[in-house]
C-alpha cells in the first residue's frame, strides 16, 4: 500500500509542474510578468488541479495510459486543459484556445521529460559526460 501512495504523490508531483509551466507560458505576457503573484497564483491553480486530477484517474481503469509515453502526453494534455478552464477563464478573445493552447503545451511537456528523464535521466547524464570529457 506505501509504494502505491509514493507513486501516487511522485504523478502528483510531475502533473503539477508540466501545467504550472505549461499555464505561465500560454497566458498573455506571463514571461514578461513572470514575477506577477497573480500569474503564478492562476498557475498554481491549474497545476493543483491537473495533479489532483491525475490522481483520481489511478483508482480507474485509464491508469494503464501512464504507461505508456504517448498516451500519458495526451491524458496530461486534457487533464490540463480541464485544470486550466476551472483555474480561469480564459485571456484570448477566442475563451477556449488558451486552455486548449496550455494543454498541448502541458502534454509536450509530458512527453519531453518522459524522453529525456527516461531510465533516471540517461540521456541527460551521457550529453552531459560528453561535454565536459
Amino acid at each position: 500500500m506505501g509504494s502505491e501512495w509514493h507513486r501516487r504523490l511522485k504523478l502528483f508531483i510531475q502533473r503539477f509542474w508540466q501545467p504550472t509551466s505549461a499555464c505561465m507560458t500560454c497566458m498573455p505576457g506571463s514571461w514578461g510578468n513572470v514575477m506577477s503573484l497573480t500569474h503564478w497564483t492562476i498557475a498554481f491553480k491549474t497545476g493543483l488541479f491537473t495533479g489532483a486530477l491525475a490522481v483520481l484517474l489511478t483508482f480507474t481503469p485509464a491508469t494503464k495510459w501512464y504507461a505508456n509515453r504517448y498516451g500519458n502526453a495526451l491524458l496530461v494534455g486534457c487533464l490540463t486543459v480541464i485544470g486550466d478552464a476551472y483555474a480561469h477563464t480564459s485571456h484570448y478573445r477566442v475563451h477556449v484556445l488558451e486552455h486548449i493552447a496550455t494543454g498541448v503545451v502541458s502534454g509536450l511537456l509530458a512527453l519531453a521529460a518522459s524522453w529525456l528523464l527516461d531510465d533516471r535521466a540517461q540521456r541527460i547524464r551521457t550529453l552531459w559526460a560528453r561535454l565536459t570529457a
